[in-house]
Order: structure tokens, then sequence, then C-alpha cells
């Protein structure tokens, strides 16, 4: 099983509904202190600490019913699981890249644009090849990430209830080439005026603070630790 990010083996257990250990971290270290009315640490698993089975599909038309039908396909499977590594909640994320003048493209297809088996250079290479000839000035785009937590039912028979949704946004624009060695996917495309700097120049804290995905788990934070102060 996955190593769990706290020493509390009595708080309640949060599963990641994803097999990279880098966003089970960074989810992990943003949920860091959250707590219940007996002050247990929430811990946190990533889907490695499953039994195994097939990764989720992704059809769904938005990014929250991709996050949603990722965290119910996921709680299912560890619906199966007993005791201390049984978890109480499932979290997913879905995000993409949406650029103004494509009329949201990649959107949710921003893994894939170039191809089911895509890399992100070949996804970066087909975004420059679209925005080819297109100005700087209307080169807009936005990141978002959309998480869903859901509950693990108490019978597998029992559908998984969506307890909490969490939104972030990040502004910027696509550069005319790449910039920066750091980051992953379009990062090294997505230049932040407010910076002067695209997402692969950033270093780790600077990244959290104006990701979509740091947004949106600092909302989530939030209504997970409400949820935690009126649970019994």
């Amino acid at each position: 099983m996955e190593t769990e990010h706290t020493r509390n083996a009595n708080g309640p257990l949060l599963l990641v509904g994803s097999g990279n250990s880098h966003k089970v971290d960074e989810i992990a270290e943003a949920l860091s202190g959250v707590g219940d009315l007996a002050g247990r640490a929430l811990r946190v698993a990533g889907s490695r600490a499953l039994p195994p089975g097939p990764e989720p599909d992704e059809t769904g038309a938005t990014f929250h019913e991709n996050a949603h039908q990722k965290a119910v396909e996921y709680a299912k499977r560890a619906g199966a699981l007993q005791g201390a590594a049984r978890p109480r909640w499932v979290l997913s994320d879905d995000s993409g890249l949406v650029v103004d003048c494509l009329d949201g493209a990649p959107g949710v297809r921003s893994a894939r644009y170039a191809g089911e088996e895509a890399t992100d250079a070949l996804n970066n290479q087909k975004l420059l090849r679209e925005l080819q000839g297109v100005s700087r000035d209307r080169r807009g785009a936005e990141f978002i990430c959309v998480l869903s937590l859901v509950k693990v039912p108490d019978s597998i028979d029992s559908p998984a209830a969506e307890v909490a949704t969490a939104e972030g946004r990040s502004r910027g624009e696509i550069l005319l080439e790449a910039q920066g060695e750091g980051g992953f996917g379009y990062d090294p495309l997505f230049f932040v005026p407010e910076l002067s700097r695209t997402f692969a120049e950033l270093t780790r804290a600077e990244k959290n603070a104006w990701s979509h995905r740091g947004r949106a788990l600092r909302v989530l934070r939030e209504r997970l630790q409400d949820i935690l102060a009126r649970s019994p």
C-alpha cells in the first residue's frame, strides 16, 4: 500500500484518485493540518492503495463531469477496502487549458490534444500550429481545475454521493515559443503577465500560489474542514 501522508493512524482517510505521486504529494501538502473535532489529522493516500482495477474513463463534456466520473469509479474500488485502509472520501480532479481564440480548445481533451497517446511535446506543438499567425494580444487563455469529493458508500451497490466541489482558474496567455524548463504539460507556453514568467519558470511554491489546482485546493480545504467539523 502507498504510504500515507501523516503518522496519525486514527485520522479520517481521504484517497486521491490519481496514480501520479507528484499530484498526491501536492494535494496532501495543500490539505495538511485539516482535522476533525477530535483533533485527528486527515490522512491522504493515492490510488495505488486501491485493489487492482481499470483506470476510469474520461468521457465527460466538462471538467466537472470528468472529475466526478473519476471520483465515483475510484470510490467503487475503495469500497472493497477494510478497516483503517478504507477511505471516508475519494477526491478526483480534472483540469486543462482553455484558449479563447480556439473556442475553448483544447479543454477537456488537453492531455490528448494531439491524439490518445500524445506526449506533452506533441500537445504543445499542435497548440502552436493552431495558433500560428495569431497575434500575442489574441492569445488569452486560462487553466481550469475542478475537484470532486465523494463519500465512499457503505455498500458496493450504493452510489457514491458528491459532498463537495471546488474550482480554480489561472489567467494568462500563450507564448509564441516555449520558455522555461520546469513544470509539465503546457506550462512552458503559459505566460502570466503579472509575474512576467511562464508556469515552467516558477518555483513550486509560486506555482502552488498561482496555479488553478492550488486555488481549487484552497477552496476545497475550507469546505472539507467544515464537513469534518459537522461530522459525528
